[in-house]
């Protein structure tokens, strides 16, 4: 399952990682993510709405993999499970969160930026992680470094990325997509600027495409 979901986050190329204060704009959310090309998220669980956001979408688009993001313990990985994600995105590397997610099968990316944690991470059979915060960690010239003595580790940088650097990252082999905010910022969600965040979706797409239109999304 884990792979299935790994190729479907790679085939998009951008992964938006949406804070909600409320479910009550979730599903018209999602609607204006496909109007711009993505069937991909990831609802953090800054908020309490986080839940019931997730299981919003899975009912408006249950095709659609949803991931639980800034998860921090095991019972929100519960929680998100209940919902419906389709996979669990972790701030750093969390032991208990790492192994409730394996011992249930939930797909998980957990925080890494610096070797101890992808051989942590390696320890628990996990080949694709997050990196983060990716700019803050010394962004592209970093992770070229960290990828370098693990071939087979795929990572999805996050954090403070933004349409100047997306094509830079997605340009290394190691990267399988890129998560960000920009195209969902809380304010034209709160205001139900729909439009707004389709077109910067779409424009997301479009630079994720140009910037490896022959590099292969497999795994």
């Amino acid at each position: 399952m884990a792979t299935d979901v790994v190729s479907r986050i790679a085939a998009e190329g951008v992964v938006p990682v949406v804070v909600l204060n409320s479910a009550r704009n979730a599903a018209s959310l999602a609607k204006a993510l496909a109007r711009g090309g993505l069937s991909v998220a990831e609802i953090t669980f800054r908020t309490s709405a986080a839940a019931a956001s997730i299981e919003a979408i899975r009912r408006e688009a249950p095709e659609t993999p949803v991931g639980a993001g800034t998860v921090a313990n095991a019972d929100q990985v519960r929680e998100a499970a209940s919902a419906g994600a389709s996979f669990v995105v972790t701030p750093g590397f969390n032991r208990r969160v790492v192994e409730a997610c394996v011992s249930s099968g939930m797909p998980v990316f957990p925080g890494v930026n610096a070797p101890g944690f992808v051989e942590m991470a390696l320890e628990y059979g996990l080949e694709t992680l997050k990196f983060f915060p990716a700019e803050q960690s010394g962004g592209v010239a970093f992770l070229t470094a960290l990828a370098g003595p693990y071939p087979n580790v795929r990572f999805i940088p996050t954090g403070g990325i933004g349409p100047d650097t997306l094509a830079s990252y997605l340009a290394l082999p190691s990267v399988v997509a890129c998560g960000g905010s920009w195209m969902v910022d809380r304010k034209p969600i709160e205001a139900e600027g729909f439009e707004a965040i389709a077109n910067l979706t779409a424009a997301a797409v479009q630079a994720a495409r140009r910037a490896r239109p022959a590099k292969s999304t497999g795994v």
